[in-house]
C-alpha cells in the first residue's frame, strides 16, 4: 500500500505526464496548421504552463492563429503588442489585432479597443468611439465594458453626465464580480450624487469588496467611521480600516494614517509614526502629506523646527493644488524674506 507520500509524488508524475503528452499533441496539430492548437500553444508559452515561459514563442504561436481568424489569438496578440512582451511595444499595432477580433464580435478585443479609443493610445482619443466600443461588448455581458460605460457615464466623457445611468452600469458590473463597481457605488451613495444620500448603502457595497481585501473600500470605511457617516464616529475603527488599506500601499489612507497619530485620534499621538506614514504617503506625490509634512517641520512636531524643509514640502505640495500648503508657503516665504532684510541691515 502506498504512502500518502508516494500517492503524491505519483499524482504529481501524471500530471506531469499528461500536460506533456498535452504539449506534444499541441505540437503535432500546430504543425498542420490547426489554429485552436496554435493559440493553445501560445497561451501555454505566454504563461508558462507546461514549458518554460516564453513571449515571443507565445507571439508566434498566437500569430499563426490570428492569421486564420482565431478572435482570441487576435486579442491575444494585441495585448503582446501592447504590452511589448516577445514583440516590439507598439500600441497601433495592438489597436489593428484588437479591431479584427472586435470585427468577429469578440468581447475582450472590443472592450481592449475601447479602452484605447478612450485613453488615446495607438489612435487619437475619441470618447465616442469607445463608448460605443464598450457597449459593444456590454451586450455580451462583458464586466469591464459595464464598469467602462458607467465611468462614462459619471465623468461625463462621451455622453452626458448621469450618476443615476452610471449607478446601474455599475451596478450590472458589481454584480458580476467588478470590485472598482462596488467602490464606485459607494462613493454615489456616500455622495448622494444623482442617487438618494444613503450612508448605510455605501457602506454596504464598500464592505462588499473590503472583507475581500480592496483597499479603496478600506479607505472609504475609514473614512466614514472618522467622520461619523451613517456610523458613530469611531477614531480606532477609523484607523483599523485605514492601516488595512495603507499596508496595500494606499497613499490616501498612509496620509490618513499620518493625520490620525499627529492628532491623537484612535490612537496616541505620536510624532515620528505620523512623519513615517506621511512620508510613505508623500513618495506617492499625496498632496496631504506634503503639506502636513510642511507643517511638521515649520511647527517642530517630533523633528528640529527647519522652515527650509517646510518650505520645500510645502512647495511640493502647492505644486499639486493644495491651497492651504500655497497659503504657509506665502507666509513662510514673507517671513524668510524679512529675516534676510534685518540680516542686511546689520
Amino acid at each position: 500500500m502506498m504512502s500518502r507520500m508516494e500517492e503524491l509524488l505519483k499524482q504529481k508524475k501524471d500530471i506531469i505526464a499528461a500536460i506533456e503528452a498535452e504539449y506534444k499533441k499541441g505540437l503535432e496539430a500546430a504543425a498542420q496548421g490547426q489554429a485552436e492548437a496554435q493559440y493553445n500553444l501560445g497561451v501555454m508559452y505566454q504563461h508558462g504552463q507546461g514549458v518554460a515561459q516564453n513571449y515571443a514563442e507565445a507571439a508566434r504561436c498566437y500569430k499563426l492563429a490570428a492569421t486564420q481568424g482565431s478572435a482570441a489569438a487576435q486579442l491575444n496578440l494585441g495585448i503582446m503588442h501592447e504590452n511589448g512582451q516577445g514583440v516590439t511595444q507598439d500600441d497601433a499595432e495592438a489597436l489593428r489585432w484588437y479591431k479584427l477580433g472586435a470585427t468577429q464580435g469578440h468581447a475582450p478585443a472590443e472592450y481592449h479597443m475601447g479602452i484605447m479609443y478612450h485613453i488615446g493610445k495607438g489612435v487619437k482619443q475619441d470618447y465616442h468611439e469607445a463608448d460605443r466600443c464598450y457597449r459593444l461588448a456590454a451586450a455580451q455581458g462583458h464586466s469591464g465594458a459595464n464598469y467602462s460605460i458607467g465611468y462614462m457615464y459619471e465623468n461625463h466623457l462621451g455622453v452626458e453626465k448621469d450618476n443615476a445611468e452610471a449607478a446601474r452600469w455599475y451596478k450590472l458590473a458589481a454584480a458580476q464580480g467588478h470590485a472598482d463597481a462596488h467602490v464606485k457605488l459607494g462613493a454615489i451613495y456616500e455622495s448622494g450624487d444623482g442617487v438618494k444620500q444613503d450612508y448605510a448603502e455605501a457602506m454596504r457595497w464598500y464592505k462588499f469588496v473590503a472583507e475581500k481585501g480592496n483597499a479603496n473600500a478600506q479607505y472609504r470605511i475609514g473614512v466614514m467611521y472618522e467622520q461619523g457617516e451613517g456610523v458613530a464616529e469611531d477614531y480606532p475603527g477609523a484607523v483599523h480600516w485605514y492601516k488595512l488599506a495603507a499596508a496595500q500601499g494606499s497613499p490616501d489612507a498612509q496620509s490618513r494614517m499620518g493625520f490620525m497619530y499627529q492628532n491623537g485620534k484612535g490612537v496616541g499621538r505620536n510624532y515620528p509614526e505620523a512623519m513615517r506614514w506621511y512620508k510613505l504617503a508623500a513618495a506617492q506625490g499625496n498632496p496631504a502629506a506634503l503639506s502636513n509634512l510642511g507643517f511638521m517641520y515649520h511647527q517642530g512636531q517630533g523633528v528640529e523646527a527647519d522652515d527650509v524643509q517646510a518650505v520645500r514640502w510645502y512647495t511640493q505640495a502647492a505644486k499639486k493644488g493644495d491651497a492651504s500648503a500655497a497659503k504657509n508657503l506665502e507666509s513662510i516665504e514673507a517671513v524668510l524674506a524679512a529675516q534676510e532684510v534685518e540680516k542686511h541691515k546689520e
